[in-house]
């Protein structure tokens, strides 16, 4: 299930996706265009990624979820493309026996995903002005070492700035 897309995110899709008799739980992530970073007005993104491999990387995330904990379903969906403010930019969904389960799994999968997956953004803000971006991450992650050391892809974008 894990995929890129160029068309709007369908939430009620990939909600159905995950939904499972057996679950007790279902963790709904749902990443978003803010209109600011860091003092700046934005009124947009543009992501770029490396599709085939970033789907490979996306569907690796998956399967390391499924065996460090006991889920139903995981479904990852990123955009790319111009995005406005208020657009969904990425979906995590998981479903799971517990709730515990599902949210530490989509945890791990958005942190995983914003750490190893080759997809790029661009701020456009309200100057008109473009710039590369790298994105906040939290310090505190509930993932342990063995996953971190599996992430050695490449996320630097050629020639245009910083990874996300």
């Amino acid at each position: 299930m894990a995929r890129i897309s160029s068309k709007k995110i369908d939430v009620g899709k990939i909600l159905a996706e995950v939904s499972d008799g057996a679950a007790g739980g279902i963790v709904l992530f749902i990443g978003t265009v803010r209109n600011n970073h860091q003092g700046k007005k934005v009124v947009g993104l543009e992501y770029e990624a490396y599709e085939r491999m970033a789907e490979a990387k996306l569907s690796e995330i998956e399967d390391e979820a499924r065996r460090r904990w006991p889920i139903k379903r995981i479904s990852i969906v990123h955009r790319k493309g111009h995005l406005k403010v208020g657009d969904v930019s990425v979906v995590v969904a998981v479903s799971s026996g517990h709730r515990a389960e599902a949210f530490e799994a989509s945890r791990f999968a958005i942190e995983s995903l914003k750490r190893t997956v080759p997809i790029w953004k661009r701020e456009v803000t309200a100057e008109g002005m473009t710039e590369w971006v790298e994105g906040e991450r939290i310090e505190k992650l509930a993932v342990s070492q063995e996953a971190t050391s599996r992430g050695t892809g490449s996320r630097r974008r050629p020639s245009r700035g910083t990874s996300r």
